[in-house]
């Protein structure tokens, strides 16, 4: 059992301030791609429900958090092997991060592949009904995957669990605050769009990689680097079009 009558005991001492705001910047880079997945998803739904889906999603996302840092030492256990295949050891974060590329995986290659047949988003909301609750679920799941790894990268920084869950309700704050803003510009920009899917199928392969053991924060900081000076690149050329527009 968490002993958390100490973490309290500890929780307003200067190095505790600093790891708070160490965790929390943390917990706002590997957001990150969730914010994206979260603009991509939502953008399903007609606009008064974008809203509702991202404000819902994310507050159930902090809540089920909130519950794996409480329970941490069932979090610690996933990092042991469940079972042996071919002499590979996979455990349950195995599993759940191999799950979740391939869940993101599918969802990204199909977006990839409608808006390469030029489908008309507003066209296609008209002739299919889709489901806030199945909106919701997916943001709650993708989050869930995206938080083992926080999660597990929380613990080897910080022992404090109030820390942690600090750190985690202002970064999900901030997310809440500026998701609509991401959102509402990949939407309108069809360049962005398909630039943001590009970073998130980097992303699944990542979670493929990570859960099959290679070395992955060795190869992140290229991947983030990289995509975020295509970003760069890509606001020039929009930068060019408006004002040869105009």
């Amino acid at each position: 059992m968490h002993d958390f009558a100490s973490d309290w005991a500890s929780l307003f001492s200067l190095s505790s301030l600093i790891s708070l705001l160490t965790l929390t910047v943390l917990e706002i880079v590997l957001g990150v791609d969730n914010v994206i997945f979260i603009a991509i998803v939502a953008g399903k739904l007609p606009k008064d429900q974008q809203s509702r889906a991202r404000t819902m999603g994310l507050s159930l996302a902090l809540i089920f958090r909130i519950g794996l840092l409480i329970s941490i030492t069932w979090i610690l256990g996933l990092k042991k092997p469940l079972l042996s295949l071919w002499g590979f050891d996979a455990t349950g974060r195995d599993l759940i991060l191999f799950g979740g590329g391939i869940f993101l995986l599918i969802k990204t290659i199909g977006e990839i592949l409608s808006k390469l047949r030029g489908e008309d988003e507003a066209a296609s909301l008209k002739l299919k009904t889709i489901s806030l609750s199945a909106v919701i679920m997916q943001i709650v799941f993708i989050d869930i995957i995206f938080s083992f790894d926080s999660i597990l990268t929380a613990v080897s920084m910080v022992s404090n669990v109030l820390i942690m869950i600090g750190a985690v309700i202002v970064a999900m704050f901030l997310m809440l605050a500026f998701s609509g803003r991401v959102s509402d510009f990949i939407n309108r920009h069809p360049t962005i769009k398909m630039l943001a899917l590009a970073f998130l199928l980097m992303v699944a392969f990542i979670l493929f990689m990570d859960a099959l053991h290679f070395n992955v924060a060795a190869i992140k900081p290229y991947i983030y680097v990289s995509m975020a000076f295509a970003l760069g690149v890509e606001l020039l050329n929009m930068r060019e079009r408006s004002a040869k527009g105009k």
